[in-house]
């Protein structure tokens, strides 16, 4: 589909703006010298106070998904084609194989984060946070029985097909959030995050259930869905009726022409409130709880387009020359960067998509994550500490639910370090991270999700879960310790 021209301009655009929602990442949660926890669990407080060096204070990309490279591209088993890999469709590929690889519902999910601006201070009889930054985040769900269509289609006669939740989204927005933690007690520590968002761009297609009949002289698609879209004033998306493009029959004028799709200028796109809750809790000596939940709130888009699916079927002719054999002539025109862009066009003539609204606003809640954490200090060894953090992100049919255990080493006062392993929707992955926070500095560099096999173009082999956490800051002031309910209390009798 033409979704691509509309996915560059959200994510060119936020490099425009200073703003973002980010989320360090899930290995740090409980290192209590890496600058960004309160990202995780605004209860928690920094170790001292620090400022990020603009543009270098924490940078997160991942990827993570319950499919892979080698789930839709093949070798070519033909040592004299100077052509690799080929698609799933080719007829080479046997489809066993292929739909074996697959689940119920086959999530791609992408995420960048930047923080722009980050600062930290105690204050307020507490720890107080200013952060600016970008958050992109794509994703897209495809049912297995959609490829099983796709590769198989007609079988028989007549062949009848049903799918749910084929949904792709794209989202940029900026975010300025203020915190504070702060200690009730000895035990208990609790912290809230305010956040100001400034949307640069959404796109959200979601076609609910799609009916296609395959007969010997056509096929017959129904389909119902919907799709909403904004990134400013500068984005057009005409109907073929606006634009002159030629249509069939008089209910196919507002049909979307997304050939003339077009994006000429900056602007917002909408603006939304979230708020971040947490607390910690010393419940004994050696075993700390936590309990968190992030970005619970709203963004209002507008200057938005939206659309739906007509209440009518309509004819689709197949994924035509896709599924091309490596000994044909005509290979060269059909090499497998033709396919996928011919692949995409036949997305599009399935997804006929009406608009019903242009300028209009859209509401949408924000994905909130819920998080619970339990840290025990082990008996032998006061420096290393046993965790559990329970992760779930709550997001329609891309929801997902992650229990990650922790081993986690604080050897010296200016070094700490964890490794953990995480078993989630999407698989199992293995994390770690390295903290360097002497007095001056904070340095990081770890991964959620520790990849092991590359493909020659460099993507993951197996399940495409991967993600880098890296960042600078520079620190100062004495550690919080000094900030402990009755510190000052005592230091003014000494002083009587």
């Amino acid at each position: 589909m033409k979704f691509s021209k509309l996915i560059i301009a959200v994510v060119a655009a936020s490099g425009f703006i200073a703003a973002h929602a980010q989320e360090a990442p899930r290995t740090a949660y409980f290192l209590d010298g890496y600058s960004y926890r309160h990202e995780l669990n605004p209860a928690f407080m920094g170790e001292r106070n620090y400022v990020s060096i603009p543009m270098l204070g924490n940078y997160d990309i991942s990827l993570f998904s319950n499919v892979g490279v080698n789930t839709f591209l093949y070798p070519v088993n033909d040592p004299a084609s100077k052509y690799k890999l080929t698609t799933f469709l080719s007829p080479t590929v046997d489809a066993n194989t292929f739909l074996d690889k697959l689940n119920k519902n086959n999530h791609i999910n992408a995420n960048i984060d930047i923080t722009v601006l980050s600062l930290g201070f105690k204050a307020f009889k507490g720890f107080n946070t200013l952060s600016v930054g970008v958050h992109t985040d794509m994703g897209i769900n495809l049912p297995k029985d959609f490829f099983r269509f796709m590769k198989i289609g007609q079988d028989g006669d007549n062949t009848h097909y049903n799918f749910k939740d084929i949904k792709a989204n794209a989202t940029a927005y900026g975010e300025i959030a203020l915190g504070h933690s702060h200690r009730i007690n000895q035990k208990l520590t609790i912290g809230a995050k305010l956040k100001f968002l400034v949307g640069l761009g959404n796109i959200s297609a979601h076609i609910t259930d799609m009916d296609v009949r395959m007969g010997p002289d056509a096929w017959i698609v129904n389909a119902r869905g919907k799709m909403e879209m904004a990134a400013g004033a500068g984005l057009k998306l005409p109907t073929k009726a606006e634009s002159g493009a030629e249509y069939d029959t008089p209910s196919d004028a507002d049909l979307v022409d997304w050939d003339n799709m077009d994006y000429d200028s900056f602007g917002i796109a909408g603006y939304g409130l979230g708020v971040d809750l947490g607390a910690t809790y010393q419940l004994l000596p050696d075993l700390q709880l936590s309990a968190a939940i992030n970005d619970f709130g709203f963004m209002n888009w507008q200057h938005s387009y939206l659309a739906e699916t007509g209440n009518k079927t309509w004819t689709f002719d197949g994924f035509d020359n896709v599924a091309i054999k490596d000994t044909q002539n005509d290979y060269e025109e059909n090499k497998l960067s033709e396919q996928l862009d011919r692949l995409g066009d036949d997305f599009q003539d399935m997804m006929n998509f009406h608009r019903t609204k242009g300028d209009a606003s859209y509401t949408k809640m924000l994905n909130a994550t819920i998080r619970l954490g339990a840290e025990y200090k082990m008996p032998f060894y006061k420096n290393l500490t046993g965790a559990f953090l329970f992760s779930t992100h709550i997001a329609g049919c891309q929801s997902w639910t992650e229990g990650r255990f922790y081993a986690n080493v604080k050897p010296v006062k200016w070094f700490d370090a964890t490794v953990n392993y995480g078993a989630s929707t999407y698989g199992s992955s293995f994390g770690w991270m390295l903290n360097f926070h002497p007095k001056g500095f904070n340095f990081f560099v770890g991964t959620d999700h520790q990849f092991f096999r590359l493909t020659p173009q460099f993507a993951p082999v197996g399940h495409a879960m991967a993600s880098v956490n890296l960042g600078f800051n520079v620190t100062f002031g004495s550690g919080f310790d000094a900030c402990k309910p009755g510190k000052a209390s005592k230091k003014k009798v000494a002083k009587k």
